[in-house]
């Protein structure tokens, strides 16, 4: 296809009082490109108010980089070179020439120059411009290399909580000790449109910390590269991975639940960093997706995957606060134990409550234990069970999506904690694998609660376990264990 041109200014200063600015641009190994570049650099020496501005492109990035250029601006082109004119005094603005005949037209047609360069000479020069072209590639990815940047992928990137969830990573509390951080966006089968729109807005931060931005919505051959940090979310929108499906509908949700995540599991062992942090988030057999995680990364330390229970645990802590008339803040150490996106149990043995109006006046600093402030601890216990499955309907219901911001906030007080950002008697809910703590059978990915300590959690030890309590997490054991049968094809 020929080119579609425009001419119709003169092409040098003297008539328009302007100066004119040629840009050059083509494959590095295009002898055309190179014949057009050493026309354009002639010119240049002999016209006063003649500019040349050349743009080489390595072939593997030309068609991407042609299409991206041409869109743009408006223009049809398909071959290598491209040759355009801008006005410097008018604001840049590009005039299409064409490609290597329409611009020697121009020049003949102008200038009277035209160029004589032999094939053989032509071919020499592409040849070098490749090599050099790659040794700048070379130096220029050596260059970012040395400035490490901390690679954060997060996976069901057009999950809500995405969206709220990476402003928030670029606070200074939450990586204190990463001068630039590479965003990766990873939405399986996902709009590509909308990850771009994400990385737009992103972007639009103007953050320091932002090195790159990377958007996929395919498994590519550089998912998980080098990555510190990865967050699963939940797909979105959701599926039948909710209640009222039939058991043959569950298993068969499970079976390709576990496919997903042994093939990211296996991915995460032979691409990511070595010492890479795994969290995996939502309300969807996250206790289940961790396990199969850590499973398939056998090279990496299993300590470092966690599913989190924090986000549970704040929202219990909003519950209980509405019941005593105090806020969400004032209510601290409640632990969530056992499956957390199923079978879980709400435990308020350690849980304290600060600034309560009671009879008795007690200054900011004071706390009391929760327990001692109820009647019947299995009643209060049961009610905020219930209470938070009622919220948690009640948001999905008038927000028609999963709770977004109470994710964000848990996602970012585990990395603060992760990151050596947070107080060492801080209690935090995770599923974490087990070691035997608490008679958990090894092996399995179970919520308890963990401090954290020079980046590395523990298990909180000598708890209670009551009775009840024991029951509880007997039956969440019991639960893991079938959703692992399941996942087991058949």
């Amino acid at each position: 296809m020929r080119s579609r041109r425009t001419f119709g200014y003169p092409a040098t200063g003297t008539a328009t009082g302007s100066m004119a600015r040629f840009v050059v641009a083509g494959k590095a190994d295009c002898p055309h490109y190179a014949k057009a570049e050493l026309l354009a650099d002639l010119l240049q020496r002999k016209l006063p108010d003649f500019r040349i501005h050349k743009i080489c492109v390595h072939p593997n990035e030309w068609k991407q980089w042609l299409e991206t250029t041409c869109l743009s601006n408006g223009w049809e082109h398909e071959h290598s070179p491209l040759v355009w004119r801008e006005l410097i005094d008018r604001g840049g603005k590009g005039m299409l020439l064409g490609g290597f005949s329409d611009f020697m037209e121009h020049v003949q047609g102008y200038y009277g120059i035209t160029s004589d360069m032999t094939t053989d000479l032509m071919l020499k020069i592409a040849k070098e411009n490749l090599q050099t072209k790659e040794l700048f590639m070379q130096e220029e990815a050596q260059g970012h290399s040395l400035l490490q940047p901390l690679h954060i992928w997060i996976n069901s990137a057009l999950h809500p909580t995405c969206y709220s969830l990476i402003p928030l990573l670029f606070d200074s509390e939450v990586f204190t000790s990463a001068p630039l951080i590479s965003l990766h966006l990873l939405d399986v089968g996902g709009s590509e449109e909308a990850l771009h729109g994400i990385k737009m807005e992103t972007e639009d931060l103007s953050s320091p910390q932002l090195h790159e931005i990377t958007v996929h919505n395919f498994l590519d051959d550089y998912v998980f590269h080098q990555a510190h940090f990865i967050i699963f979310l939940d797909d979105w929108p959701p599926g039948q991975e909710k209640e009222g499906q039939t058991e043959e509908v569950g298993r068969a949700v499970m079976k390709k639940v576990a496919k997903n995540f042994q093939n990211y599991g296996k991915l995460i062992d032979s691409r990511a960093h070595k010492n890479v942090r795994v969290m995996v988030v939502g309300d969807s057999f996250i206790n289940l997706k961790c396990s199969l995680l850590l499973e398939n990364a056998p090279s990496v330390d299993s300590s470092h995957f966690v599913a989190m229970g924090t986000q549970l645990e704040y929202e219990a802590r909003a519950q209980i606060a509405k019941k005593l008339g105090v806020t969400s803040a004032d209510v601290t150490d409640v632990i969530i134990w056992g499956n957390i996106s199923g079978s879980f149990h709400v435990d308020l043995q350690r849980a304290r409550v600060f600034r309560y109006e009671g009879a008795i006046y007690r200054p900011p600093n004071f706390s009391q234990p929760l327990l001692e402030m109820s009647n019947n601890r299995k009643s209060f216990e049961t009610d905020i069970m219930s209470l938070l499955s009622l919220h948690r309907s009640m948001v999905t219901s008038k927000t028609e999506r999963p709770a977004a911001m109470s994710a964000t906030n848990g996602v970012c007080a585990i990395l603060k904690a992760w990151n050596n950002n947070s107080s060492p008697k801080e209690v935090f809910s995770l599923g974490i694998i087990s070691r035997g703590e608490y008679n958990v059978p090894k092996g399995l990915v179970v919520s308890m609660p963990v401090v954290f300590s020079c980046g590395q959690w523990s298990v909180v030890p000598n708890l209670a376990i009551s009775d009840e309590l024991r029951i509880r997490i007997e039956d969440s054991i019991s639960q893991l264990k079938t959703e692992k049968e399941n996942t087991v094809c058949s």
